[in-house]
């Protein structure tokens, strides 16, 4: 694995919704690194990854409510333990559950193992709710997919503030 700077050179053999995402970064001015790798599955896989790019592990999770009528793109540490309870008395949601791999591709146009935030530029009519644990803003950079489970890219958190204007 190696540590490269932005888009790939040559984009023979990459899927179409990762170029979206290095033309989304680019069109907003936001610098990144990138790692290709094998499709990376674990936690633990991917904090090899974050570690090259000196980036917070982030677990992303797509929930829904039970009438699947509201749709939540969670992101906190990759080391936390997901607390259903906690989450829901903060959203004020009776129940939250794992979402479709169905309604992930429907609304973010990801498969699952690649669940990622750069999925929310796919989300136009704005479905999926951005939550966001606390302890992710306390590093400088973040990892995620560019909507494929094979390349992690890094960027600096603050500039994700550009990448959805508020609702």
């Amino acid at each position: 694995m190696e540590l490269l700077d932005g888009r790939p050179e040559n984009t023979k053999g990459r899927l179409e919704k990762e170029i979206r995402v290095y033309d989304f970064l680019d069109h907003l001015g936001i610098e990144y690194k990138r790692v290709d790798h094998e499709p990376a599955f674990t936690m633990e896989v991917c904090e090899e990854i974050d570690k090259m790019l000196q980036a917070t592990i982030c677990k992303n999770l797509f929930l829904c409510n039970r009438q699947k009528t509201q749709f939540y793109l969670l992101m906190m540490p990759g080391d936390k333990p997901f607390k259903t309870k906690e989450i829901t008395s903060q959203i004020g949601s009776a129940r939250l559950s794992f979402a479709s791999a169905e309604d992930m591709e429907k609304y973010l146009d990801i498969e699952p193992g690649a669940v990622s935030v750069m999925g929310l530029m796919n989300d136009t009519e704005h479905h999926v709710r951005l939550l966001v644990d606390e302890d992710i803003l306390k590093g400088e950079y973040l990892g995620c997919h560019p909507c494929v489970n094979r390349i992690i890219s890094g960027c600096g958190r603050t500039r994700y503030d550009k990448s959805r204007p508020d609702r």
